[in-house]
């Protein structure tokens, strides 16, 4: 966190006589004051100050408090700023409205300066705590960038799961990502990653992903609620522009289960060991972008010999010739009916060779998760 020799604190209220006396009363405390009389002049200020606590008042013409906060919650740049209402009335009913859409403490008028220098410190110590705890763990998995491939699984080191892999990087450390894990004595997880861009600084995410699989998939919850809790914590790590598309497969080898959820990836590919290959599509919202999120999850029965492929979009785009990955599909199904005769070990390598056009550079990280029942 970028070292501050002042904290910030932005005063909001149309009473000339209210800004007046707290900023007499906070300069005296050593903090930076700014002023604003009005909601819209206070929201042009919040971005472009970044200040560290608001005190805003709640009646005001043009935009009331509430119309205010309400606004610079949906703001990326100012949804962390901790608010505190300033108000004239001591209502418990505006008091839950304000806590509701994000305020940290009220101030009611006429106020004692001991309370507002109470309120200020208690507020801005919890931010500054917030933010350390925020900037320390993001701090330890940038630390991991480097280590990146040697957290990838191999078939060798997890036989059980009975897969094969492909992984090719556009730059030095991907933006793509894959992981199999072993939830139990016989099921298993399969989870693709595809961030945003292919920008070496993504690769960080690799080690957050591994970690947060590790915490939240287990067969206690389902794969839509583990879903779920990954991004949570992905919508607070990450900044403003990045986000994820993903799709997580748990198979059931006992139960002879196959259950899916997608976040905005390419659909799974199912290969019946007598059958025809087919698209497996489950709507769901990608992660780290979105605090109110769906994720569908879909349980499919499967045979010993069934196959299923996970794959990251580079696998199928073709920018060259202008294609998209949804305009693939097609070659990607009848690439999986030549295969079917393919050794387990060699499905990911031969389906990438079957799909990379050799006259069309790829321009993305491609994976490929190729799985047998």
């Amino acid at each position: 966190m970028e070292e501050k020799l002042n904290l910030t604190i932005l005063i909001v209220d149309d009473s000339s006589v209210s800004v007046s006396l707290l900023e007499t009363v906070l300069l005296k405390e050593g903090y930076q004051v700014i002023t604003a009389n009005s909601g819209p002049r206070a929201r042009k200020l919040a971005v472009e100050k970044r200040p560290d606590l608001i005190i805003l008042d709640i009646m005001m013409p043009e935009e009331d408090g509430f119309e205010v906060i309400t606004r610079l919650k949906k703001n990326a740049r100012t949804a962390s700023i901790p608010v505190v209402f300033l108000t004239g009335k001591d209502d418990l009913e505006d008091k839950l409205s304000g806590f509701n859409l994000g305020a940290v403490d009220y101030i009611t008028k006429p106020f004692q300066v001991a309370e507002v220098l109470a309120r200020v410190r208690l507020h801005l110590k919890l931010s500054i705590a917030t933010n350390s705890l925020i900037t320390s763990q993001t701090n330890k998995l940038r630390q991991l960038e480097k280590a990146q491939t040697s957290m990838l699984t191999t078939p060798e080191q997890l036989p059980k799961a009975n897969f094969s892999v492909y992984y090719s990087t556009f730059l030095e450390a991907g933006g793509d990502f894959y992981d199999v894990f072993q939830i139990s004595e016989d099921m298993f997880g399969y989870f693709v990653v595809d961030v945003s861009g292919h920008d070496i600084a993504t690769s960080y995410i690799t080690a957050a992903i591994k970690a947060l699989l590790k915490q939240n998939c287990n067969p206690i919850y389902q794969p839509q609620e583990s879903m779920r809790m990954i991004n949570d914590v992905l919508v607070e790590i990450l900044s403003d522009t990045t986000y994820l598309t993903a799709c997580y497969a748990k198979l059931n080898r006992k139960k002879k289960t196959l259950t899916i959820v997608n976040a905005g990836h390419p659909p799974v590919i199912y290969l019946p060991k007598k059958g025809e290959p087919r698209l497996i599509d489950v709507d769901g919202d990608i992660l780290g972008m979105f605090k109110e999120v769906y994720y569908g999850q879909q349980d499919i029965k499967v045979s010993p010999g069934d196959r299923f492929f996970l794959y990251s979009d580079g696998l199928i785009e073709k920018p060259a010739l202008k294609k998209v990955w949804s305009e693939c599909l097609p070659e990607v199904l009848e690439a999986c009916s030549n295969i079917k005769d393919t050794p387990t070990q060699g499905l990911a390598l031969e389906l990438a060779c079957l799909m990379i056009d050799k006259t069309c550079k790829p321009e993305d990280d491609i994976v490929v998760l190729g799985v047998e029942v």
